[in-house]
């Protein structure tokens, strides 16, 4: 059963031509989390994004980064920076594609033209994982190894706050939360997520893979 988890707010205001949040988010335990996507959605009045580009590497037989937050629209390279082959797919509903064999570069891009979180995989090394969270709104922030991630130059106003990881136990409830220009809020957010699973991966030359 999903249950919505705890969210402490300290705000305060400073001297500034725009508002920012700050988010520091821990396990139920006080353990930084990272990877953790917090996200703003505007109660109206969304923007139109810039269209954007962003890159997930194949390197060491891993997705690098893990976690990649994009607005809806963005295209997105999967350059092969190692000495063999790739073969990168996702079954996502909100993004389906694939990849097939191929090193360097692929030729076009992804267009990730859906909101929603997507799963990546590659077909010939089943350990390799990562996520991309497709959103509405420019306004985002992922957390860094100590748990903080921040989002600047926000309009006053109304918005909702969201806070999401790949591998979360349950859903955190959203968070109301009201800007003036000179805003500088500050949120201890919890969140409990499951450990990511340490897989035991070939030498790079068994197979030649």
């Amino acid at each position: 059963m999903l249950a919505a988890l705890p969210v402490a707010m300290l705000g305060w205001a400073c001297a500034a031509n725009a508002a920012s949040i700050n988010a520091m988010v821990r396990t139920p335990d006080g353990i930084p989390v990272e990877d953790a996507a917090v996200v703003l959605n505007p109660a109206s009045g969304m923007p139109r994004p810039a269209l954007r580009r962003a890159t997930i590497e194949q390197r060491d037989r891993e997705f690098q980064p893990y976690l990649t937050i994009v607005t809806k629209g963005t295209a997105i390279d999967f350059p092969n920076r190692d000495p063999f082959k790739h073969h990168v797919y996702s079954f996502s509903p909100p993004n389906v594609f694939e990849i097939k064999l191929y090193a360097d570069k692929p030729a076009k891009p992804i267009l990730f033209d859906k909101s929603g979180e997507v799963v990546l995989g590659c077909n010939i090394h089943d350990w390799m994982e990562a996520h991309v969270l497709v959103v509405e709104t420019p306004w985002f922030a992922k957390s860094g190894a100590d748990g903080s991630a921040t989002i600047k130059h926000l309009p006053a106003g109304a918005y909702r706050l969201r806070l999401w990881h790949p591998r979360q136990r349950a859903v955190v409830a959203d968070v109301k939360v009201e800007l003036k220009s000179t805003d500088a809020q500050h949120f201890d957010m919890t969140i409990d997520v499951a450990p990511r699973a340490v897989v035991k991966k070939p030498p790079p030359d068994a197979g030649g893979y």
